[in-house]
C-alpha cells in the first residue's frame, strides 16, 4: 500500500514579493509625480500659451481617482485583486500614452481624467497587500509603500528635467508608459494573495475585527494629515523665493524634497519604535507638522529654513508610519481592497482641499498663508489622535 503524498507547501509571500510591488509602485509613478511640476511647459504646445491651466489640470488625475478608488477596491474583492492592480498598471499606460501623443488642450485633460480613472495603483497595490499580510508585516509593508512613493516624489522630477533637453516633458509621457508596462509584467509572476501561505500561524477560530469607530477615525486622520502637509507643497516654492531672493532653482528644490528624504531615511526605525503604540506617534506628529509650518512663516534664512523643513519631515515621519500601524489594525478581519479603496478616497479628497485652500489662502493673504492653515488643522488634530480607541469586538466563529 502506497502512503499517501503529503500536500505540497504554498508559496510564501514574504519580503521578495513586497518589495516587487513597491518596485513596480516606485517605476508606475514616474509620470503621475515627475511630470505635473513641467505642466507651465507642457501646457503651451498645445495651446495654452500662459499655461492658465496649469493648477485647474494639476489636481484632475487626484479629483476622479478619489471617486474612482472605492470603486476598484469593491471589485478587487469581488474578482480578485491581483487582477485589479494590474488593471490599474495597464490603465495608466494607455493613458500615459495619450497625453504623450495628445495634440490639443482637450485630448491631453481627456487623458488626465484616464489617468484619475483607470489608475490608482497606490490603492490597489495596498489592498493586495492588505489581503497577503497582517498586523505588523502588513504596516512594515505599507510603509515601504510611502516610502516607494516619497522617492518617486523626490527622483521622478529629477530624471525628467534631465531628459527634457533631448525629449520635451510632453513626449516623456509616451516614453514613461513603458514603466508601467514593465510593472505589469512583473506583477503577472506573483501569486494571488489567497494562493500563498503565510509565515504567521493562522487562527481560524476567531477574528479580531477593529470597530467601526476606528476606522472612521483613520479615514477623518487621513484626510487631516494630508489636508495639513499638502497644504505647503504648491506654494513652497514661491515662498523660498520671498524669503531667499535670488535662490537657485537646485536650492528651491531640495528644500522641497527634504521631509520626504527624512522618510526615506528614517521610516523603517520610526515603524519599528511605534509598531505598538501609533496614536502617541500620530499625536507626536502632528505636533511636530503644527511647529513645522510654524515655522515656516517666520523662518528667512537659509539655515532655518533647512531647519523647519526638517522639523515637518520628522513630523511627516511619524505622522505616516503611524498611519500604517493604524491601517494595518482596521484592516485584520475586512475586505482589503474596499477598506484602502475608501482610505484613498479620503486621502485624495485632502490633497484636493489642501491644493483648493491654498490657492484662495495665497491669493488673499500671500504664500506664508498655506502654511499657517495647515499649522493651525494640525494642532486641532493632535488631541483627536490621544482618545482612546473603543474596545475591539471578538467575533466567534
Amino acid at each position: 500500500m502506497t502512503a499517501a503524498a503529503p500536500p505540497m507547501a504554498r508559496p510564501t509571500f514574504g519580503r521578495r514579493q513586497v518589495h516587487a510591488v513597491a518596485a513596480c509602485y516606485f517605476v508606475a509613478s514616474f509620470a503621475a509625480l515627475g511630470l505635473p511640476p513641467y505642466f507651465t511647459r507642457i501646457l503651451p504646445e498645445l495651446g495654452d500659451g500662459a499655461a492658465d491651466w496649469a493648477g485647474v489640470l494639476y489636481v484632475v488625475p487626484t479629483v476622479f481617482s478619489a471617486i474612482a478608488a472605492p470603486l476598484w477596491g469593491r471589485l478587487a474583492d469581488r474578482f480578485g485583486r491581483k487582477r485589479l492592480l494590474l488593471r490599474a498598471q495597464l490603465g495608466l499606460a494607455v493613458s500615459f500614452l495619450l497625453a504623450g501623443w495628445a495634440d490639443s488642450l482637450t485630448v491631453f485633460t481627456v487623458a488626465l481624467v484616464l489617468q484619475g480613472i483607470l489608475g490608482g495603483t497606490f490603492a490597489a497595490s495596498n489592498g493586495y497587500l492588505g489581503a497577503a499580510l497582517e498586523g505588523p508585516r502588513l504596516s512594515r509593508a505599507l510603509t515601504l509603500m510611502q516610502g516607494s512613493a516619497r522617492a518617486a516624489l523626490v527622483f521622478a522630477p529629477i530624471v525628467v528635467g534631465a531628459l527634457s533637453p533631448w525629449m520635451s516633458p510632453h513626449r516623456q509621457y509616451a516614453l514613461l508608459a513603458l514603466l508601467p508596462l514593465a510593472a505589469a509584467l512583473l506583477l503577472a509572476a506573483l501569486p494571488e494573495p489567497g494562493e500563498t501561505g503565510t509565515t504567521e500561524p493562522e487562527e481560524p477560530e476567531s477574528t479580531d475585527v477593529a470597530p467601526v469607530a476606528a476606522l472612521r477615525r483613520l479615514y477623518a486622520l487621513e484626510f487631516a494629515f494630508v489636508f495639513s502637509t499638502v497644504i505647503s507643497f504648491p506654494y513652497l516654492i514661491s515662498l523660498v523665493e520671498e524669503r531667499l531672493p535670488g535662490a537657485s532653482t537646485a536650492l528651491s528644490g531640495l528644500l522641497f524634497a527634504l521631509p520626504h528624504l527624512c522618510y526615506l531615511v528614517s521610516a523603517m526605525a520610526v515603524h519599528r519604535a511605534l509598531r505598538t503604540r501609533p496614536r502617541h506617534g500620530m499625536a507626536a506628529g502632528f505636533a511636530l507638522i503644527a511647529l513645522g509650518l510654524a515655522g515656516h512663516g517666520v523662518a528667512d534664512t537659509l539655515p532655518t529654513l533647512v531647519a523647519v523643513r526638517l522639523l515637518l519631515g520628522a513630523g511627516l515621519t511619524l505622522g505616516m508610519v503611524g498611519l500604517s500601524v493604524l491601517a494595518a489594525e482596521c484592516a485584520r478581519g475586512r475586505a482589503p481592497g474596499g477598506m484602502f479603496g475608501s482610505l484613498e478616497f479620503f486621502s485624495k479628497a485632502g490633497a484636493v482641499a489642501a491644493g483648493i485652500t491654498a490657492a484662495v489662502g495665497s491669493a488673499r493673504f500671500g504664500p506664508t498663508a498655506p502654511v499657517l492653515i495647515g499649522g493651525g488643522i494640525a494642532t486641532l488634530t493632535v488631541l483627536a489622535t490621544l482618545l482612546p480607541p473603543r474596545p475591539r469586538i471578538r467575533w466567534s466563529h
